[in-house]
């Protein structure tokens, strides 16, 4: 397995438990009370938007040729962290409640 499969299976594995996490709050959200869903709606939203652009990278980096992958991986942990700050964030919210 190459450097870059190891590094694209490792954010997978990472993707996967971040989106286990987050069908565990939606299902959290759908027996909370009324004022609350809006609240979890909101978190919700700020996971799912950064998992769709932390996948978008994740795609473009395995299509990347051998040359560019490496200069990708800066963009790429970059959407990385912004995902992991929203799941971070989300996941005190849900904690607290």
């Amino acid at each position: 397995m190459t450097k870059r499969e190891e590094y694209v299976e490792k954010m997978k594995s990472q993707l996967d438990q971040w989106n286990a996490e987050a069908k565990h709050w939606e299902e959290k959200m759908k027996h909370a009370e009324a004022d609350m869903k809006a609240e979890y709606e909101r978190q919700l939203d700020a996971v799912r938007s950064r998992r769709d652009e932390a996948m978008y990278n994740m795609k473009q980096l395995q299509a990347a040729s051998n040359d560019a992958w490496m200069d990708m991986m800066r963009g790429v942990e970059e959407a990385w962290k912004r995902m992991g700050e929203a799941v971070s964030q989300a996941r005190s919210h849900f904690e607290k409640k």
